[in-house]
């Protein structure tokens, strides 16, 4: 009976550990914003309020429409290095399309989405077909990119945009940020083609063991190609609105925004060993960033220290993705 008495509570003991990391791997993220929005807001009293709360969703919605790609990049064990350049090469070719009564908004929209969309096409056309890792291609496409938004715009700013484009950055629709709105639209879709189509749960086999995605069928290759194209099409979505928003088109816009894309995504538990990633979870660990940024500006910590704090959040991260994946093993 003793020793019947003693697996029994093993077992009991076993199986709420179990629980206990299923619900931290599930809500863990989502406990950790609130549990540091909660620490910022005793420590300014500036920072709860409603103004404020939109202003950080608002500033992070840009990051976080381009970490929503480096998600699913990330889940099929990939990674991104040229979001940020992408950023800059999109916002000098669209600004120069959207001077007032040069082009409907239609046609820049499309110009603006294309440049992503055909730079991510190139980087998963690369990866897939010829084996070259993502991170040398991303890193090349990194390189390329910026040098064309120079080139493009002879390294000047490109103003003089028309009131339409304009408020796609800077408008409100209901006292809601138009910036806001889109991020909210990008998630719901995004969410809904990793959760419920045929697609999305390929991405995840691809990510969880791409051997077995082969020998079950899937066309791997088409998978990556999608899924590079796709966050292509999102970094330019980012830098069209974030070009509206700051009324004229950078060369040097979006310089170190794949970092914060992949943090975000890290920190709100995408795993880089693949095969594990959420919408929510990447929301959340781009708030996360935002939060502790927003926090720190209102209490005036030098913005060095910011960087500081975001590099270890980051390292904490992976150390914890680390040990889960270890337990799993």
């Amino acid at each position: 009976m003793a020793v019947g008495e003693a697996r029994a509570k093993e077992s009991e003991s076993s199986s709420y550990k179990t629980r206990l990391r299923k619900g931290y791997e599930k809500f863990g993220i989502i406990a950790i914003l609130f549990g540091i929005t909660i620490l910022m807001s005793i420590l300014s009293d500036r920072f709860l309020t409603s103004a404020n709360i939109i202003n950080i969703i608002r500033q992070v919605s840009f990051i976080a429409i381009i970490a929503l790609g480096a998600t699913a990049i990330i889940i099929t064990t990939g990674i991104d290095l040229s979001a940020g350049s992408i950023v800059g090469i999109t916002s000098v070719v669209v600004a120069s399309y959207a001077h007032p009564g040069q082009n409907s908004l239609i046609v820049v929209l499309f110009v603006g989405l294309a440049v992503g969309t055909i730079a991510g096409l190139v980087n998963g056309t690369l990866i897939a077909k010829t084996g070259i890792p993502p991170f040398i291609v991303t890193m090349g496409m990194y390189t390329t990119a910026r040098g064309l938004a120079l080139l493009y715009s002879d390294g000047r700013p490109i103003s003089n945009l028309s009131p339409n484009f304009i408020f796609l950055g800077a408008g409100h629709v209901l006292g809601i940020p138009v910036p806001i709105i889109i991020l909210a639209v990008v998630a719901i879709l995004t969410h809904f083609l990793l959760n419920n189509t045929r697609l999305g749960r390929h991405i995840y086999a691809v990510g969880g063991n791409e051997q077995a995605a082969v020998i079950s069928g899937i066309n791997v290759n088409r998978v990556k190609i999608f899924v590079y194209a796709f966050a292509g099409f999102l970094a330019s979505l980012s830098g069209l609105i974030l070009t509206a928003r700051i009324y004229s088109g950078q060369p040097g816009l979006g310089v170190g925004f794949e970092l914060d894309a992949i943090a975000a995504a890290v920190i709100g538990g995408t795993s880089l060993n693949g095969g594990v990633g959420t919408v929510i979870g990447t929301i959340c660990g781009a708030l996360v960033v935002g939060v502790i940024n927003n926090g720190m500006d209102l209490m005036g910590v030098n913005m060095y220290w910011q960087q500081i704090t975001k590099g270890g959040i980051i390292v904490l991260a992976v150390l914890l993705d680390m040990q889960k994946n270890r337990k799993k093993a």
